[in-house]
């Protein structure tokens, strides 16, 4: 799978999120024939590759190692070998390590081939019912509740719907937030779990969301409907 100049080339494979029925056929083909995976964590890349039956070298890139490790993935790939990237779960890059890789590649012109599969994000999109034409992503807030409260207060004057994320632990946490800067009537879809056995979509008020959950810990995105300050002209 070796690119036509000398140099190989990275594919940017989408894995389940939950469900592993949902790997694409060409994902395992891709995953088959490069000369190493590089994974988030070695523990879930293990797994994964494990479950479709494969042996691959494994080379981390995280959040902890992306600035040293990006050099040494970019020699392997001047070296003509041919890359995986994935992620722990759904579509790399997209909220998850790799984005200085794509930028450093893109400088030295190493071919970077998506190979397209699941993604929290839209399918969460796929099953919400807000008009959804034009979006806001504003992902995840910044950890500090000082800075997550500026950020959402800019937020709760969008003209277009919003979607967040956050880390499971975060989740009752961010839908208090939201109640407290939008308004507890703002309508929300949240997309817990999804592909999972326990998969749960509610929607409603922030307000309802908020009793239904009980504290619910889960993977989750949260798409806010279009800000209802800004729906009933009010500031």
């Amino acid at each position: 799978m070796h690119a036509e100049n000398p140099a190989g080339a990275l594919y940017v494979v989408a894995t389940p999120i939950g469900n592993s029925a949902d790997v694409t056929r060409r994902a395992v083909e891709v995953l088959s024939n490069v000369d190493a995976v590089v994974c988030e964590e070695r523990k879930n890349g293990a797994r994964l590759l494990k479950e479709l039956g494969l042996e691959k070298p494994l080379i981390e890139l995280n959040e902890h190692n992306e600035s040293s490790m990006t050099q040494d993935i970019l020699v392997l790939l001047m070296q003509g070998q041919s890359l995986a990237l994935i992620s722990d779960c759904g579509t790399p890059v997209f909220s998850d390590p790799g984005r200085q890789l794509l930028v450093l590649l893109a400088e030295m012109n190493i071919r970077v081939v998506p190979v397209p599969g699941a993604s929290s994000l839209i399918a969460a999109i796929s099953v919400c019912p807000f008009d959804l034409g034009q979006f806001q992503f504003a992902g995840f807030l910044p950890p500090k509740t000082e800075q997550r409260q500026s950020v959402l207060s800019r937020l709760s004057r969008a003209d277009q719907p919003i979607i967040l994320m956050d880390t499971p632990y975060r989740l009752g946490k961010l839908l208090l937030e939201v109640q407290q800067a939008f308004g507890k009537n703002q309508r929300v879809c949240l997309a817990c779990d999804l592909t999972l056995p326990g998969e749960k979509i509610y929607l409603g008020s922030v307000e309802e969301v908020i009793r239904q959950i009980n504290n619910r810990k889960a993977e989750f995105i949260l798409i806010l409907d279009r800000p209802r300050r800004k729906q009933f002209g009010r500031l």
